[in-house]
């Protein structure tokens, strides 16, 4: 399944909300590292790098950006990064945020 949050498309609402309360509940069993943030949520978090993680841009990300990464963490940006496509971010420009934003985390493959 596709996420067009990011584009501004509300079309799959529905299979949008399983996925957050699937996601919610893997958190919260203990399935993937410790974020306290749901899938959507940290989505929202990070609507300030869009431009930064489009595939071919050459945009680099903004102070806000950079901030959204800082404060959201590590465990949640993996989690966003290694869950379902989203549909207009590229994920390996979304991997390489954390380095581009001199944000100290461990790579997101170290997490799998």
């Amino acid at each position: 399944m596709k996420l067009h949050l990011l584009l501004g498309s509300n079309s799959e609402a529905a299979p949008l909300m399983v996925l957050v309360l699937v996601l919610t509940g893997m958190v919260k069993q203990g399935q993937f590292t410790a974020c306290h943030s749901t899938f959507l949520s940290a989505l929202v978090q990070l609507i300030p790098c869009r431009a930064a993680v489009t595939p071919f841009s050459r945009i680099p990300p903004s102070d806000t950006c950079c901030n959204a990464i800082k404060a959201l963490g590590q465990p949640c940006l993996c989690v966003l990064v290694n869950g379902p496509p989203i549909t207009g971010v590229d994920r390996n420009m979304a991997r390489q945020l954390p380095q581009k934003c001199s944000a100290n985390f461990e790579p997101c493959d170290a997490m799998k």
